[in-house]
């Protein structure tokens, strides 16, 4: 048992991103803080060296396991600690922190449905709080344990990461939520079929968990949403199991998925998930476009989304995420426009964008179509330094955690009427709590992901701290951030979830008597409240057990 991933045997690091026998090197370490510190205008850090395992003190499990379910769960302190925090800059500080007295009491690792029943059974008899865990990669706290419950059990749904049917026809796939990106894409590879979804978090974040949190992966203006790609659902509840039926579409009601569909564990377990699959890319054609401000080029873009051209990548950084990404040198803001196609060459899309781009004042760089080797291209030059860094930056996180600076990002979304004023707006409002509170730092932004009707802008926020105060600074310029946009009219959340980061907002966000229908909903699924809590909704005040 002991935290090992159910499908690869290989056990996770738990203070930092990675498998344990995967090593950051003192001179990478030593070569971020050198970057920092040059970026910010300071001292090189001082960087904390790595927690351990026999220095961290636990309280004492609260609840005690019955013998029915001792075969699949555990006290033991490895997986309490492991289980305990996500990847968020918060929870990384806190690491770091040596804070662990809110570790959860119990993980259990089911093998089937069955023991994901019995283990709800149980919480809801007892009161204790059912915590469902897929990769670990919440960055918004979405798996903690909660304070106000006699007890927390976290079930890590690893072990369920096979996928059990392939229907070639329709091209989907039956597929059990706990599997990883990697083994995922691994068993259908020899189909010739891709799921093709790869946030960035997809080495260690899970099917079932992309569903929870309505992960955006991969395609920048199409498939972006996991909701596009699901089929049906088979979720686990307190109250018993539902099974969707799978179609491509259908007009008898409300779709039945939605509703689990970013509910993030606060209504049941998803156990599986029938996706609907594409080929796998056969043609890709790609260029690198600089436009000599960031508005000027969001025009182009906003021309290219509304085209319907449909680019996979799309990705739009502003000058000092060029920087930061090695994609440019700070002067100019980049574009990294790619096509791919797994039926047809793709080279007329990627004309007519870089058409678009001219119109707009842009500069080609480079360019690569469909007859050369586009895949390679993508993987050098900016291109390729965007695609090394998106890819390795989350094995680096820790660090900054490590120096005791504030690092962390947010995304939002809007409509491209309200895009320079809300852009501008927010921006100002961080940089002047930036110098009120840390005495400056950086903020820029890039475009992850595009609508027709607006972008989904993604802001870096990089600040001087110590480690006596991180914590504090970040919390301090997080909610001036969530406060801008929860006034300016964006959401508090594109594709990261809500968690308990950004309850306060979410709740301001969503029409009351929404969230008091689906409250309803989850009185009835989850009458005793156990599923989650603090995901979404919060118990009500006056609840009473359900015996």
């Amino acid at each position: 048992m002991s935290g090992e991933s159910g499908y690869y045997g290989k056990r996770r690091k738990w203070h930092s991103w990675g498998y344990e026998d995967e090593g950051i090197t003192p001179a990478e370490v030593k070569e971020m803080a050198e970057r920092v510190a040059q970026r910010l205008n300071i001292d090189e850090p001082v960087i904390l060296p790595d927690p351990t395992l026999e220095e961290l003190v636990l309280r004492e499990p609260r609840i005690k396991i019955p013998a029915s379910l001792q075969p699949f769960c555990t006290t033991d302190k490895w997986d309490r600690v492991f289980h305990t925090y996500g990847k968020s800059f918060k929870d990384l500080t806190k690491i770091y922190r040596r804070d662990f007295d809110n570790a959860p009491d119990v993980v259990a690792y089911p093998k089937d449905e069955a023991d994901i029943a019995a283990v709800l059974d149980w919480c809801g008899d007892k009161g204790y709080a059912a915590i469902p865990f897929g990769g670990g990669s919440s960055v918004t706290d979405g798996f903690g344990c909660p304070e106000d419950y006699p007890g927390a059990v976290i079930i890590d749904l690893g072990n369920l990461n096979k996928i059990l049917e392939v229907d070639d026809v329709s091209r989907c796939a039956l597929i059990q939520a706990g599997i990883l990106g990697p083994a995922l894409e691994e068993q259908l590879k020899p189909k010739g079929l891709t799921l093709r979804h790869i946030p960035q978090s997809w080495e260690f974040s899970s099917l079932g968990g992309w569903i929870a949190t309505r992960s955006s992966g991969h395609y920048a203006t199409h498939l972006t949403h996991i909701d596009e790609s699901v089929e049906s659902l088979r979720v686990v509840t307190p109250k018993g199991t539902i099974e969707n039926r799978r179609l491509p579409g259908s007009g008898a009601g409300p779709d039945p998925d939605r509703l689990f569909i970013g509910s993030e564990g606060s209504l049941g377990i998803i156990t599986e998930a029938w996706m609907r699959l594409q080929g796998r890319v056969k043609f890709r054609a790609n260029a690198t476009i600089t436009f000599d401000s960031f508005y000027q080029g969001a025009g182009a873009v906003r021309e290219i989304t509304q085209a319907g051209l449909f680019p996979a990548n799309a990705r739009y950084l502003d000058e000092q995420d060029a920087k930061f990404y090695g994609a440019g040198d700070g002067s100019k803001s980049v574009l990294l426009l790619g096509f791919e196609s797994a039926d047809h060459p793709v080279d007329a899309w990627l004309e007519r964008g870089i058409e678009i781009c001219k119109d707009h004042g842009g500069s080609v760089e480079t360019k690569t179509g469909s007859g050369g080797d586009a895949l390679q291209s993508s993987r050098s030059g900016a291109q390729g330094n965007w695609r090394k860094q998106f890819r390795y930056l989350p094995r680096m996180m820790h660090t900054r955690a490590a120096m005791g600076v504030v690092s962390f990002t947010f995304e939002t979304a809007y409509t491209w009427d309200k895009f320079e004023s809300i852009d501008t707006e927010v921006i100002r409002r961080l940089k002047k709590a930036q110098e009120e509170i840390t005495g400056g730092g950086i903020v820029c932004r890039r475009f992850s992901f595009l609508y027709p009707d607006g972008p989904a802008p993604y802001y870096t926020v990089v600040a001087p701290s110590d480690h006596s105060r991180s914590l504090e600074d970040y919390q301090a310029l997080s909610d001036v951030a969530s406060d801008a946009l929860t006034e300016l009219g964006g959401t508090i959340t594109h594709h990261h979830a809500v968690g308990r980061s950004f309850r306060p907002w979410y709740d301001k966000e969503v029409d009351p008597l929404y969230r008091a229908m689906l409250a309803g909903a989850k009185n009835t699924i989850d009458p005793n409240w156990i599923m989650n809590p603090g995901m979404i909704l919060d118990r009500p005040a006056h609840f009473k057990m359900v015996g």
